[in-house]
Formats: C-alpha cells, structure tokens, sequence
C-alpha cells in the first residue's frame, strides 16, 4: 500500500513539474536608459552589465539594487558580457579596446585583460570552474578570437590561430544576449555568424567546427543564441534581427552532443530571437525564446511554439523552472511562468 502510494505521489509529482507553460507574467526590476544584453544569477542576487560603463546587480529577495559606472580613460565601455566564479564577477567590453575587468580585493573592478586592434570585438563570456574561464570573439587574422584564464581570471591568454579551425570569411559571433556559449563539464559550444558550431571536449585545448543548416548567408544571420540541457541535447537559434519575420532556417536541434544538427519548426514561429534557455527539471523539452519579437515557448524540443507575449527582451536565466530573470531595452524584469 505504501508503495503503491509512493508511485502515485511521484507521478503526480511528474506530471506537475511537466506540464506546459500558458502565460508568463513580467515584473519590472529595474529601468534605466541602458541596453542591458548580459545578466547573470549569482545565488541570492542578479548581476547585469550594459552599455554606458554600467555594471548593476540585484538582491532578488530585498529587490535592494547596486550600481557602478566603470569608466577607461575617456571611455565608457559597452559590456555586453558577464560571468562569475565563487569570488569575482567579470565583465567584458565590445570593440576596441576590448576591455575586461574582475572585481578585486578592495571591492572595485581591476582590469585583467586588455587588446587594442582595429577588428577586435568580443561577443560572450563564461566559466568552467572558478580557476577556467573563456571568452570568445569575432574573427582576426583568420581564426575566431578566444581568449582563456587558467588562474582565476587574474590572467588572459589569446589561443593561437594553429590550434583553432579556419575561420571563414567575416566569421564572428553576435554579442546579443552572452549566450552564444555554453559549457558543460569539460565540453564547450560556441555558435557563429556562419552558423557553425565551435567544440571542444577539453576546456578550450583542442577545437573542432561543425556546420549547422542554420541560415547564413548575410553577415546579419547566424546562429544568436545556443543552450544545452545536458551533454547530449542542445539548441541553436538565430535568424536575421534586420529581417526579424524571417523564419527559416533560424532553429535547429541536437541529440548527438552537437554532432549533428536538425531544422526543427522550419518556416513556422517563432522568428529571429536573440536568445535560447532550456526549462530547468523538463527532460530536455521546455525552451524559452526571447528577443525584440517577443518571447516564446516551446514544450517539445522546439517542434512547435506558443507565443506567450510581445514584449520586448534581448537575454534570459531561469533560476527554477517557474521562474526567470531578463533584460532588454531600459529594464530588468522576473518572468513568472505558468
């Protein structure tokens, strides 16, 4: 009898945690006159950077907000990246200088790394651990920029263009949302304007691309956002964000661990979005969508879509699978999904 209770309880349990989202309600955070692309959940508090030299965190229980203006000579930089390890938060700039900054002992942010080039533009950043971190950025002299920290992000290192794969030509990334990367364990995924995915298995030391049937033809298409719920399943996502109706070819998914790649909802909704997240305890079938357009979802791996509002964000994170935080234009909200 306790069994057969057990069984009962659990699958109501199941069925609970699987069932499909109809509505998203929004709470504004914050707003400011800012273009927020990067926000990061750091326990008990949403960190963000923006453009204007900004850098912004959350306490999401008090709501109690901190904001800083870190400012380079003359320059406020744009950061549209942000990651974390146990102990510093790191913020990076777009275009040149490429500028990244870790927070230091004294509580203000110390620059780490700096390059000075005509063509550098950095588009994402992210951990494996608190000792390995990456970032990655458009192509020069050949090969995507890539730059990794083996000592806790107190030292950058550019990789060479010999170990990387040939980049093609005009081939970088979208600094739209900070997710066109992810890593998992050792393994890591980069997506292209090419609509190439980069991998590598060992923390950056060896790479391999891999064509996606992701459209990218423009230098305004590619692969925008990519998430991955495990080491196996993972989606990329993109379009044209200067024809954002367009929605072919903009959508495709993985169960190889990136290997291969498959057109899903081709020619149907949702169109360009700027970012993909995988819904947290769904077995690989919840995926938020959010971008200028709107935001959508998906309960079965992307095959088919529900739009569940027309407001406008450029990134997201969920911290549970009811809720999320994004950000966009002038703001930062939490997503309650039901």
């Amino acid at each position: 009898m306790v069994t057969i209770l057990a069984l009962i309880l659990f699958s109501c349990d199941e069925e609970k945690k699987a069932r499909p989202f109809t509505s998203v309600l929004l709470e504004t955070m914050y707003e400011d006159s800012l273009s927020i692309r990067a926000i990061e959940i750091i326990g008990e508090s949403l960190a963000f950077s923006a453009n204007k030299g900004f850098i912004g965190s959350i306490h999401l229980e008090s709501g109690k907000v901190f904001t800083k203006t870190q400012q380079y000579n003359s320059i406020f930089p744009e950061f549209r990246a942000i990651a974390h390890t146990a102990k510093d938060v790191f913020v990076l700039s777009v275009a040149n200088p490429a500028l990244l900054y870790k927070t230091g002992d004294k509580g203000e942010f110390e620059l780490v790394y700096k390059e000075e080039a005509e063509s550098v533009f950095y588009d994402a950043m992210t951990f494996w651990n608190d000792q390995e971190g990456i970032a990655i950025g458009d192509s020069m002299e050949g090969c995507l920029s890539i730059i990794i920290t083996r000592n806790g992000g107190t030292y950058w290192k550019k990789l060479p263009c010999s170990i990387l794969p040939k980049g093609r030509d005009g081939e970088g990334a979208f600094a739209a949302s900070n997710t066109n990367i992810k890593t998992i364990g050792d393994r890591t995924w980069v997506g292209t304007t090419k609509g190439r995915i980069f991998y590598s298995a060992d923390k950056g030391k060896n790479w391999e691309a891999i064509q996606t049937p992701i459209i990218n033809t423009k230098a305004t298409q590619g692969i925008y956002s990519i998430d991955f719920y495990d080491e196996y399943i993972g989606f990329a996502i993109g379009g044209d964000y200067t024809n954002p109706a367009q929605n072919k070819r903009n959508k495709a998914l993985t169960k190889d661990g990136g290997k291969t790649w498959r057109l899903v909802a081709d020619g149907s909704a949702p169109d360009y979005k700027s970012c993909v997240q995988f819904v947290p305890n769904s077995n690989g079938k919840g995926l938020v969508a959010t971008g200028f357009t709107g935001i959508s979802y998906s309960s079965d791996m992307g095959e088919n879509w529900t739009e569940l509002s027309k407001e406008s964000f450029y990134t997201l994170r969920f911290k549970n699978d009811s809720i999320a935080y994004a950000a966009g234009k002038n703001r930062v909200a939490k997503f309650i999904f039901k």
